[in-house]
């Protein structure tokens, strides 16, 4: 059984970064805004992408040698719970899980030809899951087998995030029976090769790759214990930042709701004043400050190095279902209108669907717990 912990720390930098974040995604992203870009190709705006970047938070957790802050993910998921909150879409989370897959697996050539080039804005993901595999990182049906000085893969990937726009990608793959990362640079990845998908989170733009007979280059290849701390390193931070992104979430759901109950009247009586609102509305709140306190202390872990998979996991496991809630109590509580497109609850709870599964379930993770917790 595993030692718990219950420290959490939250310290200047990241006050000043939730400052910045809170002021740049309220200003930035309004409603309106995200609503542009849903019919867009690519679903972002790459000036705001290089707003963003101009502010340094593309090398917030990437080491001073390479031109980052040299800060730690603790930081970076401060600055994603308000851009779930304000649903801004940029490739920042993508972007971040290739990040930290390079800094824990990649080798010296790999990080000095990458990171500099993230923190001034360069796009980068990881193509990890299989058509018909679950969320875990250690299924790989992708194959890999070396030709001289190339790799010839074979295999398809799915809800690859932003591939479209990326310019690298890494991988998954096994080489030799054993897991592996394929660093792929665009270049090297024709647009034929990429299928945008389809989700219920209209913000995304995820893609499936076919990769049958793909050459990429060998020389940026990942693979021994290299591999397996890079995939774990990516399991982590995206399910941190995933529970950051919808604790940010809920608190815009249950400003929606909020506003929504003082402005409705029947009878007289604004609807916010009837218990059977109010009791909902008190649950979504409990709900968010449960989720904080749990993306505050695996951030806390994170960033201090220490073994956040449990604190992770349970991030996870009360995001995904406390988003769920609070973006169905918010289509729910606007009547007729909050099924319609035009309801802007309904982005919420878009979001908040998206979230719950993506990175695995609650059942996933709770299942993993058991283990973990019980042995």
């Amino acid at each position: 059984m595993l030692p718990l912990s219950t420290d959490i720390r939250f310290g200047d930098e990241q006050a000043m970064l939730l400052e910045t974040a809170v002021a740049f995604c309220r200003d930035k992203s309004p409603v309106a805004a995200v609503r542009r870009q849903l019919d867009t190709e690519h679903g972002f705006d790459r000036a705001l992408w290089d707003e963003l970047v101009g502010l340094g938070w593309t090398g917030i957790a990437v080491p001073d040698p390479y031109g980052g802050s040299g800060l730690t993910l603790a930081e970076v998921a401060t600055i994603v719970e308000p851009m779930g909150r304000h649903l801004l879409a940029t490739p920042y989370v993508s972007t971040q899980l290739f990040t930290q897959a390079l800094l824990a697996g990649g080798d010296e050539a790999a990080k000095t030809a990458w990171l500099p080039r993230v923190c001034q804005g360069a796009i980068g993901t990881v193509a990890l899951h299989e058509p018909h595999g679950d969320w875990d990182l250690a299924h790989i049906d992708t194959r890999a087998q070396r030709d001289g000085d190339t790799l010839v893969l074979q295999g398809d990937k799915t809800l690859v995030g932003d591939a479209a726009v990326a310019d690298v990608l890494l991988v998954s793959c096994t080489l030799d029976g054993a897991p592996a990362l394929a660093l792929v640079p665009a270049a090297h990845l024709p647009a034929e090769r990429r299928r945008r998908e389809t989700v219920i989170d209209e913000t995304r733009r995820v893609y499936a790759l076919h990769l049958d007979g793909q050459r990429v280059p060998a020389a940026g290849l990942i693979h021994g214990a290299a591999a397996h701390a890079a995939l774990r390193a990516v399991r982590d931070t995206a399910l941190l930042l995933a529970s950051a992104e919808a604790a940010g979430g809920i608190a815009a759901a249950l400003d929606t709701i909020v506003d929504y109950l003082n402005l409705r009247t029947t009878f007289g009586r604004k609807i916010g004043s009837y218990q059977s609102l109010k009791h909902p509305c008190a649950e979504i709140l409990m709900g968010l400050e449960r989720t904080r306190s749990h993306v505050a202390h695996a951030a806390t872990l994170m960033g201090t190095g220490a073994d956040a998979e449990v604190a992770l996991r349970m991030a996870k496991t009360e995001a995904g279902d406390d988003y769920v809630f609070a973006g169905d109590r918010a289509v729910q509580f606007h009547g007729g209108f909050g099924f319609t497109f035009e309801c802007d609850a309904q982005l919420h709870l878009r979001r908040a669907l998206w979230l719950q599964h993506c990175h695995g379930d609650a059942a996933h993770h709770r299942r993993r717990l058991a283990d973990l917790l019980l042995g």
